[in-house]
């Protein structure tokens, strides 16, 4: 099937993928850009296993203050390297955590392999039920082709007193205040 640019560059700013995975993906749906989508998205999370041995030392730390300015999140987002620690996607990624940080009240980070109940990275993206925030990094790790980690969090809330971060080292009782 013969796929047009224009169907590949629209693909392509939909899903951040590469021209030739685009075009894959569109030929193997056959042009269907629903099912290329979904595809795309499949492969994306395959790969995201195959960057995950890899060191992430770079990144940042993002924010989020709730309106109102009562509740409030840092949050320490790690990649591979500098460039796409600026990049858009990795930003919007820091801050999206932040805001669920703000908003879920996590006990901890969590493991990327492993669901708990517990962990930041096991909960229900607030934006959209159907994902987890592991499902938003991984997302994230197809686009940016980088290891992705979350390494701590500290959530801060007005008139709760405490230390309130996501160290695993941390008891419980403590982080539960934050």
């Amino acid at each position: 099937m013969d796929i047009s640019a224009n169907t590949v560059k629209e693909l392509r700013a939909k899903t951040g993928a590469g021209i030739m995975d685009c075009k894959r993906a569109l030929q193997d749906s056959n042009g269907n850009m629903d099912k290329a989508t979904e595809l795309l998205r499949q492969r994306g999370l395959a790969s995201s296993s195959k960057v995950a041995g890899r060191e992430a030392k770079q990144g940042l730390i993002e924010s989020y203050i709730h309106t109102g300015g009562r509740i409030g999140a840092l949050v320490e987002v790690n990649c591979e390297t500098d460039f796409v620690a600026r990049t858009d996607e990795f930003r919007t990624l820091a801050r999206e955590i932040a805001m669920q940080v703000a908003s879920m009240n996590p006990s901890k980070v969590g493991s990327m392999e492993e669901e708990d109940g517990e962990g930041l990275l096991s909960q229900e993206y607030i934006r959209d039920s159907r994902k987890t925030i592991r499902d938003l990094i991984k997302e994230t790790i197809a686009q940016v082709r980088e290891n992705i980690q979350v390494s701590r969090f500290m959530r801060f809330e007005v008139g709760m007193s405490g230390v309130g971060t996501s160290d695993e080292a941390a008891p419980a009782e403590e982080v539960a205040q934050a």
